[in-house]
């Protein structure tokens, strides 16, 4: 298991911040037919009753939003992926279908709102990890989108560097098909404690039922 710092110069920005993280061993596939009815279903759901207008007004999203401007990075400019996945469903395109821990983590996050960093835990280096803020000029290669500009934005380090942003987790930790244990940090800028709960909850048991978990264990981040 691993240890959930936040540093003091994060809570001094951002002081409502919680988060819940699980941590579980897991069986990839490329596809699952489930999962993907219940993607389906909640693409449907969302084009019935949400407008691009109304995105950012989801609480979940709109904490990580005002979370980025005290950080110092403008959220129009590096969406937070849950605002970033379903503008791509109101646009009318569909999700990349990737692997099943990745469809997984993000159905999570479009049906609660919160940016989901998911790991293959047996790629972070060391047992603790720290929510910071990005400097200027550090590296970070963010997931099929090259070098990521991470000045001012949210970014959980491991031993050897930034791993997660809301906008984008880092090439180095990725998941895949060889996975075989999964970290998920679930942010929660809001600091609703039991939404965070819910979705923690609902990501392991999305984990039993589509990859072969035991649902994992539960940690919440500590100062």
């Amino acid at each position: 298991m691993f240890r959930l710092n936040v540093s003091p110069e994060l809570r001094a920005h951002c002081p409502h911040y919680r988060c819940a993280a699980v941590c579980a061993e897991v069986t990839n596939t490329p596809f699952s037919q489930g999962l993907w009815q219940e993607i389906d279903s909640f693409t449907r759901e969302l084009r019935a009753t949400c407008t691009t207008d109304s995105i950012k007004l989801q609480p979940a999203i709109a904490a990580t939003r005002e979370a980025y401007k005290l950080c110092g990075k403008d959220p129009s400019r590096y969406r937070p992926s849950a605002e970033a996945l379903r503008r791509r469903l109101l646009r009318g395109l569909e999700l990349y279908r990737i692997d099943t821990l990745v469809d997984l983590i993000n159905l999570v996050s479009l049906r609660t709102g919160y940016s989901i960093g998911g790991f293959d835990a047996d790629k972070i280096q060391g047992s603790v990890l720290e929510l910071g803020i990005g400097h200027a000029g550090e590296e970070f290669e963010g997931i099929g989108r090259g070098t990521l500009n991470i000045e001012g934005l949210p970014v959980w380090r491991d031993g050897k560097g930034g791993i997660g942003t809301p906008t984008s987790d880092h090439e180095r930790t990725k998941m895949d098909l060889g996975t075989r244990r999964i970290l998920a940090i679930i942010n929660g800028y809001d600091g609703n404690t039991e939404a965070l709960e819910r979705a923690a909850a609902m990501t392991g048991e999305l984990l039993r039922r589509y990859a072969a978990s035991d649902g994992g264990t539960v940690a919440e981040a500590e100062d």
